[in-house]
Order: structure tokens, then sequence, then C-alpha cells
């Protein structure tokens, strides 16, 4: 049985997984732990004070807060009352919060104060003007500028009964959208992903179980939960099968050894970045990490050496390498238990089930086994579209239902995927998806810089960063420490370029293109 038939909504899981496994720990977040028999009633609570501010069913609702019970607790309560999560990234500034904010017309925020920073005052000070805005909850630390602590918004849950509350996720069907996942663009705009409840049980209900997730796991989830890593392939995925959750706020890896080792964690899944810092911890072999079991790891190259070692060093059992992109769910190939260390560290491995995947050239005919084009996707797991973005739909949505991911691949002998090259601009920093025209548009607000434009470049630690070409303004100075201090305070920090290359014009060609290949190679010979 599928598990979308299986269970109609995300909530449906959370009501079964109470039945089911009962007071085994669902979360274990620092000194608290819920059973899953609490957090099926959490989640009611929850909806009905989500219902109570306001929100009906359809509406977005904001999410920006640190992993945390908090975080799921939310989410559970927003699905549950019909509403739509579009999960903000912490990273991100106020100007790009408001942004996603304004365009998905959120009727509420969840937020709270993380990192010394206040979400919901730094984006009233940014942009008091958000008229679909209209109840700010924190929902971790002190209240701040929020309308709403944590505690006074599930006391006002108490003015909606329970009935009430049930009726709504009674209600929720697969085909019901459950969040818009805003992913950056080569447009400079972030665009926002519709994904239903369906598409993500299905998908992350089939993967748990191809990774062998069972009821005696525990896994450290350090991927974000505004991420699908962390939010669909972390809690959700563990949720359907009875594995323990135990959320990251900050990843370190000194204190991520000694959590493995105190609770005996089996489960960690992530970029390389994370598996990199474990290893080369200084005091890696103070801690017992027997009991890791699964681990996949993907976004970028991963070498043979990487692998080997999470096998030998970190005593994993399963490593495997996945592919995915957000308007594909973010899961569309896999490599499977029992393949090589080459095919895990060389490939993304086979489509998922019930998932197509072609490799066309640019005139979208189908190229020869072994050659590069284009990856097209196909399947269940394709988004309906980009919110209130129709032509952009169109254009990575063809009438066949293929979506044009932009990224280069092959298939190899095996029908294995091999991923060229990512998006063509695209690049990716410890996991993060950065996006060059995003980055120079908000680069163009410095006020010296006339022209520029950015490419990632190799790095030891996060695999790439970026690297902005800069023109600036004639009569205008500032150093490379000028530009990146800016780019701080106005960017997410894995989109800030680690390098700044001071030139005097951009080379492009007869249609005035800016030749990235050019700059490349300037890097490339020094």
């Amino acid at each position: 049985m599928r598990y979308d038939q299986r269970y109609p909504s995300i909530p449906h899981v959370v009501r079964s997984a109470a039945e089911r496994f009962g007071d085994a720990p669902a979360i274990i977040d620092g000194e608290r732990a819920y059973s899953f028999a609490e957090l099926s009633e959490l989640m009611t609570e929850a909806t009905r004070a989500v219902i109570a501010i306001g929100v009906e069913p359809g509406d977005r609702v904001g999410l920006c807060a640190p992993n945390s019970a908090e975080w799921i607790i939310a989410a559970l309560g927003i699905l549950g009352a019909g509403g739509v999560i579009v999960p903000l990234n912490t990273r991100f500034k106020s100007g790009e919060l408001a942004y996603i904010l304004r365009k998905s017309r959120a009727a509420a925020l969840f937020a709270c104060t993380f990192l010394d920073q206040d979400y919901v005052d730094e984006l009233r000070k940014s942009d008091p003007d958000l008229p679909a805005l209209r109840r700010t909850v924190s929902i971790l630390g002190p209240q701040g500028a929020a309308d709403l602590s944590w505690p006074e918004f599930l006391r006002g849950g108490s003015a909606v009964s329970a009935d009430v509350a049930e009726g709504r996720i009674s209600a929720l069907t697969p085909d019901d959208p459950s969040d818009v996942m805003f992913t950056s663009g080569t447009t400079g705009h972030p665009k926002g992903v519709v994904l239903t409840h369906g598409q993500s049980l299905r998908a992350y209900g089939w993967m748990a179980e191809e990774y062998t997730f069972a009821p005696s796991d525990k896994f450290l989830v350090i991927p974000p939960f505004f991420h699908c890593f962390g939010y669909k392939a972390g809690w959700l995925a563990s949720l359907i099968h009875g594995v323990t959750v135990i959320p990251v706020r900050v990843f370190d890896a000194g204190e991520a050894l000694e959590t493995i080792a105190r609770e005996r964690v089996s489960i960690l899944l992530g970029p390389p970045t994370i598996f990199s810092d474990l290893l080369n911890h200084p005091r890696r072999g103070e801690y017992d990490l027997s009991s890791l079991r699964v681990s996949m790891t993907g976004g970028t190259t991963v070498p043979e050496s990487l692998v080997h070692a999470m096998k030998d060093d970190l005593s994993f059992d399963i490593v495997l390498s996945a592919y995915g992109l957000t308007e594909a769910s973010a899961l569309v190939t896999t490599t499977r238990l029992g393949d090589s260390v080459a095919t895990v560290a060389g490939t993304a491995g086979h489509p998922i089930p019930d998932v197509e995947v072609r490799i066309v050239d640019e005139q979208c005919a189908e190229v020869t086994a072994t050659e590069t084009g284009e990856v097209l996707v196909r399947g269940y797991t394709v988004t309906r579209g980009y919110w209130d973005e129709p032509e952009a739909t169109a254009a990575a949505i063809d009438a066949d239902g293929w979506l044009h991911t932009g990224d280069l691949g092959r298939l190899d002998d095996n029908g294995d995927l091999v991923i060229v090259d990512r998006k063509k601009e695209m690049f990716i920093v410890g996991g993060f998806n950065a996006y060059p025209a995003e980055i120079e548009s908000i680069l163009l607000g410095f006020a010296p810089i006339e022209q520029v434009a950015v490419i990632g470049v190799p790095d030891d630690r996060l695999g790439e960063v970026g690297c902005a070409f800069v023109v600036l303004r004639s009569g205008s100075r500032a150093t490379e420490d000028e530009v990146i201090a800016w780019a701080r305070e106005n960017m997410a920090n894995f989109k800030v370029p680690r390098h700044v290359r001071f030139v005097e014009r951009l080379p492009r060609n007869a249609s005035r293109k800016i030749l990235k290949d050019e700059l490349r190679a300037q890097i490339s010979v020094r």
C-alpha cells in the first residue's frame, strides 16, 4: 500500500503513530522528551490554537525558527488547521523574509529570537506593511516583538473545541497543499514550490522504508527544518516509521559527537560537510559511535574516500547518496542497499519508483546512453507549480508533465544518474543551493558596485563558495573586506561571497551576456 493511500495527510500520520508507538519517544529535544501519544495530543492543542488566531484552510503561514520540538508542533498545528506551511530560512535577512511573506500572502508568522536576531522585530522595521499578515507568534524564547508568546498562543486554543480541530484534520486529503517551499532561482528572486501532503508522504514513506528506518532508531536531524532534507527526510520520515527525532538547532561537531554517543543515535543524514567535520574533530576517538547505522549524503560531489571513512571511522553500515530538487519534492533518484562505494560516490542512483528520468539535448531530443544532456523528471513528486507564477511554471514543466531541471547529467551503463553540473550557474555551499542571479541582485544594492558577476569556486570544507567579480562605479572605492561585510548584513551567510575580485570590466559576448566561463578560467589559473 502506498503511503499517500495509508495516510491522507501529515496529521493523520501523527494519529497513526500515536496508536502504533504509544509511549515510545517521538522527539528528544535537550532535556525534554515527547512520546508519540503526547505529540498527538500536542498537535490537537496546536491545531485549536492555530484556528483561534484565524487561520483558515488554505492560508499560508510562515515558520521561521531553528530545529526544535516547537517547530514540529507548530507545523503540525498549521497543517491540522488546513493551513499551508511556508518554511523560512533562519539565515535570511529581514528583506529576504519580507519578500517571501509578501509573495505568499502569509496570514500568520511563527518565529522567534535566535542567535540574537528577533525576526519579527527586524521584519517590522524592514517592511511594516504586510497587509495579509494578521498575527505573529514567538515559538521559542522571549516574546520579543511578536503578538503572542508560545504559552499565550497555546492558551488561546481553549476558545476552539477539540471537535472543531478534529474536523479540520479529518477534512484533509492527499491532494491538499502542505507547504510552499521557496527556492531561489536564476531570475534573481525566490519562487514558491507548491507541494502536497500526498507527495511528501508517498516519497518519504518509501525512502525511509528503503533506508531501513525502524522504531528502534534515533535520528539526529542536523539539516534545517526549513529544507526538505530536515523536514521531509528528517522528522516526517521518522514519524511515519516510529523513529525518535533529535533536532539540532546549531551544528557543532563536538556536541554532535557527544549526542551520538549519549543517545545512541543510529541515523544521520546530511551534506558531506557534516561528516567531514565529524571525521576531522580532534576528540572523535573519545566517543563511542558504534550505534551509527544509516546515512545518506548528497548535494555536491562525494569523494570515495569520504564514503570509506564514513563506514570505517564513523561506523555506518549503510551509506547512500541521492539526487533531488525542491520542484520534485527533493527526491528523484537514490542509490540502493548493496551498491558499491564507487556507485554511491560517483552517481545519484536510480529513479525512485513511479518517477521517470530522461536526458535530452538542447532540442529536447533524448540522447543516447552515457551522453550528457539536461535532466528531465516526471512523476508524482513533481510540483503542481510555482506559487502565483504561471509563466514560470509553464517554463519549467512542459505539456507532457516533464520538469526541466536545468541540471546537466547522464545515465551510466547501469542506468544510474550522474550529475555533471548543477543548474549550470548554481553552486552548493555546504549543502545549501546558492544562485548567482539572486546574489548579484542583492550585491548591486551596495552603492560602490556598478556591475557584478558571481560564480562558485571550490572550497575544501564547504564544497563550493561564491566568488564575486566586481566593477566599481567611477570614483568609488571599496575593499574585499568591505564588500563581504556588507553582504553579511544583507543576505544569508551561505550566499555571502568568500572571495571578491575587482575588475575593470566583465567579459561579455555579442549579446552582452556575461561570459562566466572566462571568469572561471581566471580563477583556475591563479
